[in-house]
């Protein structure tokens, strides 16, 4: 397969790049900074220079054209303002699905956050208030587009400890953590299968082998829930 994923160099994105490369698929990562280039082609990706935050839906189509599947692992980072979070985790996301659509690209897995889909607590600081407002957001914007085979994934909070290969999928809100590894495991798996389109899934570590468990939801439909005014 040909799989394009948004923000290739994250910490997330090159975990699945490699797994992808690994058993042979191609593998494009979208970078804005041609420092990142060596590391994408050392994991096994193409690395394209795209700036999503500056990028037309023509040029980013262009580059999705023929892909089977696109992820969207973009995100602002750490020391970004709110403003950013507008701009990359909210309208680059918007951006990567108005040209998939263009492309002909029917598969887009979104790695969202825990908490989007409602309101931030009310003593959170405002940049992460600005990062669950945007991701809510891009969450509803996805799932409002009928021409697309979407599947949102919102993991615990993140760790860089080594991966389990076992997690825990719910339509409930993730609480606890999860590794970056399990959750390119987890992306891997709903890549590749296609019932999961449709659902939200809330992501933690857990006890269920991630092949299963992502089985399991798609049998179950454990994940079909929508935002508040999203369309049925």
């Amino acid at each position: 397969m040909k799989i394009v994923i948004a923000g290739g160099h994250g910490q997330i994105a090159r975990r699945l790049g490699r797994l992808l490369a690994a058993r042979g698929d191609t593998v494009s990562g979208l970078i804005r900074n041609s420092a990142h280039r060596e590391d994408l082609l050392a994991d096994g990706a193409r690395p394209v220079l795209m700036d999503l935050e500056h990028a037309s839906v023509d040029q980013v189509a262009a580059v999705l054209s023929g892909a089977e599947a696109v992820v969207f692992a973009a995100g602002a980072g750490p020391g970004s303002g709110a403003a950013r979070k507008h701009t990359v985790d909210h309208q680059a996301a918007v951006l990567l699905a108005d040209a998939a659509l263009a492309a002909g690209v029917r598969r887009y897995v979104m790695v969202s956050t825990r908490g989007a889909g409602s309101a931030p607590p009310a003593d959170a600081d405002e940049v992460w208030a600005a990062y669950v407002h945007a991701k809510t957001a891009a969450d509803g914007y996805l799932m409002a587009q009928q021409g697309l085979g979407w599947t949102v994934l919102r993991p615990a909070a993140l760790t860089d400890a080594p991966g389990t290969g076992s997690v825990r999928i719910t339509a409930e809100r993730s609480v606890g953590q999860v590794t970056r590894d399990d959750v390119a495991r987890v992306l891997l798996a709903l890549i590749d299968t296609p019932a999961t389109a449709g659902l939200v899934l809330e992501l933690a570590e857990g006890p269920v082998m991630v092949d299963d468990a992502v089985a399991d939801a798609a049998r179950r439909r454990v994940g079909s829930l929508r935002l508040p005014n999203s369309p049925p």
